[in-house]
């Protein structure tokens, strides 16, 4: 009897339990598909990524004496289908069972689902072995609760995996050190030279070229930088922890026009893959934070695992909760369309220029640039967040839709109506030139809002909560904002208005 079993792009777990024995009677599948590279628009780095990665994990297996059946995506038998090259193997291999992973991606879920309920034989999912929780444990920690808030889950994963506890209660006396990580990096605190790896990706161009993907963005070597195996991913964490590690709370939030990663991990792409697991990072990062206690301060380190142990899961469980309606969700009814200038980088406001030039050059940005720079000026110039999540699903290498969607139309773009964010994350001018130093030379004069040289930012953000009032109004962490609006001279207001309504229908002018 064989079993074949399905491995997407984003399993590359080699510690998963299917891999412990291998046997002639199961048989592994992972297929490079347009399916997978044609739904949405990619970044030219995220599809050689993916490809590098699944191949190396392929030989990986073979290696250990496994049988793989791998179809490249300019395999003559790969018909570019999931389901039909899938149907094809158990046809050609007579094929018994069929087995896969449960998908973290509500579309590959059902067609996978759907696919199982037409086969005429026995078909079997089981779990990732990669979270901490499973998909369904969030929508179950919130039920009958009026708000998902983040921190309240957050505080219940560090109590029930005790991290960074002592008797049941937060180490250091505070369960989150977040007004200590929005220091503003001014050079001060040397960054050491950044660990990239040299993986040849020449082969996996070119057969890219062949079938002529339509991709965006710059890849100008035949080498990626990211890490695509598991070996890759923990000499990148050990990296982490050694040189980072000690600064990372403190300028988490931090954005320079000198520093594309600044204190980041680069862990992302390679555990979004799950190459490394949550818990292989967070047992190394506490594993050297407790050998090295009088030169971390822990504001560093809570920092760190509540971007793992938090947010990450906090958004696959949202994910999981509200799906396939959030995927529709528009609150704000924003109908707007993305300039130009976020496909090419070519625009004189100098933080957009950085953050999407980060973007475009290396498949990154940070979360701070990803929130409060690009998705700020995409809420505040209220654009449909249909656009805005086909931009960050394609551009950034780690961008899979459970981690994407969440973070993009709920925590950015406020699309949800605050299901995960307690009020839209906007900001003038003056968020930006505190936590960076894009204002010191742009175009654009940071301290105006209706001259010719105003910053947009200004013009924009009062002209989003003028627009948004009806909405916005009841939210108890806007009323400061809403108030200094009320106080605000109606020539004033209609002049910052015109300015704003000119920005927004003119965007590529700036």
């Amino acid at each position: 009897m064989k079993t074949l079993r399905l491995i997407l792009g984003d399993q590359l777990n080699i510690k998963h339990s299917w891999f412990k024995n291998t046997t002639n009677d199961v048989m592994y599948c992972l297929f490079e598909m347009g399916q997978e590279t044609d739904y949405v628009k990619h970044h030219i780095q995220k599809v050689i990524g993916f490809f590098s990665a699944m191949r190396q994990f392929t030989r990986d297996l073979k290696e250990q004496g496994h049988e793989v059946q791998y179809f490249k995506i300019n395999d003559e038998r790969n018909t570019q289908n999931l389901t039909k090259n899938l149907s094809n193997l158990i046809k050609e291999h007579q094929i018994k069972t069929f087995e896969y992973i449960w998908p973290d991606e509500y579309r590959l879920d059902k067609q996978l689902s759907d696919f199982c309920k037409s086969l005429n034989l026995e078909s079997k999912a089981v779990s990732a072995e990669h979270f901490y929780t499973e998909r369904e444990d969030l929508k179950v920690f919130f039920k009958s609760k009026k708000q998902y808030l983040m921190e309240n889950f957050y505080r219940d994963m560090r109590k029930k995996h005790d991290i960074l506890m002592v008797s049941n209660q937060p180490e250091g006396g505070k369960w989150n050190y977040d007004k200590s990580n929005r220091k503003k990096w001014k050079g001060e605190i040397v960054i050491p030279n950044y660990k990239h790896f040299k993986n040849d990706v020449s082969e996996v161009i070119k057969d890219i070229e062949i079938v002529d993907i339509k991709t965006f963005g710059k890849f100008e070597t035949n080498t990626f930088s990211y890490p695509i195996t598991r070996i890759q991913a923990i000499e990148q964490l050990k990296y982490f922890c050694e040189e980072l590690l000690m600064h990372f709370g403190d300028y988490q939030d931090a954005m320079h026009t000198d520093e594309d990663y600044l204190f980041h991990s680069r862990l992302s792409f390679a555990m979004n893959l799950k190459l490394i697991s949550p818990k292989d990072i967070v047992k190394t990062v506490m594993k050297y934070y407790r050998k090295h206690e009088d030169d971390i301060h822990i504001s560093q380190v809570e920092g760190f695992i509540r971007q793992i142990i938090g947010w990450r899961e906090y958004m696959r469980g949202m994910y999981w909760a509200f799906m396939p309606e959030y995927k529709t969700k528009n609150e704000l009814n924003n109908y707007n369309t993305l300039p130009d200038f976020f496909w090419t980088g070519n625009t004189k406001m100098n933080c957009l220029y950085h953050a999407i030039n980060n973007s475009l050059n290396h498949g990154y940005a940070h979360h701070i640039q990803r929130l409060m720079i690009t998705g700020n000026y995409m809420l505040l110039t209220q654009t449909n967040p249909d656009e805005v999540d086909d931009w960050y699903l394609g551009v950034y290498v780690d961008a899979i839709e459970w981690v994407q969607l969440p973070n993009t139309r709920g925590m950015s773009q406020f699309a949800d109506g605050g299901k995960i964010a307690t009020k839209p994350y906007v900001s003038s001018g003056s968020y930006i030139n505190k936590m960076s130093n894009y204002c010191a030379n742009c175009h654009y004069d940071k301290n105006k809002k209706t001259e010719d040289d105003a910053c947009p930012f200004n013009s924009l953000y009062w002209n989003f909560l003028d627009d948004k009032r009806e909405q916005l109004v009841n939210n108890f962490r806007m009323g400061m904002m809403f108030s200094l609006l009320d106080k605000m001279n109606k020539e004033e207001l209609n002049n910052i208005k015109e300015r704003a309504h000119y920005i927004i229908e003119n965007q590529d002018e700036y």
